[in-house]
């Protein structure tokens, strides 16, 4: 087994100047960068939503009953119009999208969390919806709870592409939040929600049955310096600036759903991309980005 690396507060405190001084210089607010629109459609677009778990019959419950649900594995009809609600896990895409006709893949949804750039685009996919859904359904059948936090009252669940008005509308008829995105404004978003997954579950996993709660109350000293660096990988790879503040949004999410629990899934989409950056592209972001990420990674033995 690795060695436990720990984050003392001297290394730390060096670290927390470094990306301090990098951050004023080169990570900068900008509000050109975060406009949206909202959608302004108010009637239900019908749609093919293909898994039936806690998000795909929430999904289905706030239509009109004209949604078909497609149980994975199951083929997706090329007869019917409207979007694509893909609500499975990452690492049941490629099954989906062999069941779909590949004159409906304009029409998928993604709802999936983590970095599905590198996957969407090595398939012709880079155009297609996504959904960066902050609502929660803890279990089937129930409610989705909207991801309304302290710092951020008007929600955070976001989208962007060709389908992103019905995609709003349907979640606004069930008094959930929703901003239509433009993509690079999406983008960022996006990176911000991987930034918490990544840096809130690798502290949680090294503290086992710790929630997401628990992490910002009692270890929010280690996941602080995940956030920056990772934020600093991240701002580097795409050449985007993000808001200011992300460590005390990312905290108020936290705050918002401290009853998740915290583990490890899914790595090659979710902390994976980060992985890749601190192994192929240190010497082109020029700094010493994803080494404590990487030292988390290496100490739960994820490959």
């Amino acid at each position: 087994m690795a060695s436990l690396v720990t984050l003392s507060p001297v290394r730390c405190s060096r670290l927390f100047s470094t990306i301090s001084s990098t951050r004023r210089s080169s990570i900068c607010f900008s509000s050109s960068s975060t406009m949206s629109t909202t959608a302004t459609t108010t009637t239900i677009t019908p749609a093919i939503i293909v898994g039936g778990g806690r998000v795909g019959r929430a999904l289905q419950d706030m239509g009109d009953g004209r949604d078909v649900l497609v149980g994975r594995g199951q083929n997706v009809s090329a007869d019917i119009d409207g979007p694509i609600f893909v609500c499975t896990r990452n690492d049941d895409l490629d099954a989906v999208l062999e069941a779909a006709p590949s004159s409906r893949w304009s029409d998928l949804v993604f709802f999936q969390n983590g970095m599905l750039d590198p996957w969407l685009e090595s398939r012709g996919l880079g155009d297609c919806s996504q959904v960066l859904a902050y609502f929660a359904v803890s279990k089937l059948g129930e409610p989705p709870v909207d991801g309304k936090t302290d710092t951020d009252p008007d929600g955070l669940t976001a989208v962007s592409g060709k389908w992103a008005s019905a995609v709003a509308a349907r979640l606004h008829s069930a008094g959930l939040s929703c901003k239509v995105l433009q993509k690079e404004a999406f983008q960022k978003q996006m990176l911000e929600k991987l930034i918490w997954i990544c840096s809130f579950m690798l502290v949680g996993a090294r503290h086992p049955g710790a929630t997401v709660g628990i992490v910002e109350k009692d270890y929010r000293y280690e996941a602080k310096f995940l956030i920056y660096e990772l934020e600093l990988a991240a701002a580097a790879e795409r050449r985007l600036t993000f808001d200011e503040c992300m460590e005390e949004r990312l905290c108020a999410y936290s705050r918002a759903v401290a009853h998740f629990p915290t583990a490890v899934k899914e790595v090659t989409i979710l902390e994976g991309w980060f992985f890749s950056l601190a192994v192929e592209r240190i010497e082109a972001i020029q700094t010493q980005t994803c080494n404590l990420a990487n030292e988390e990674i290496k100490f739960l033995k994820i490959e």
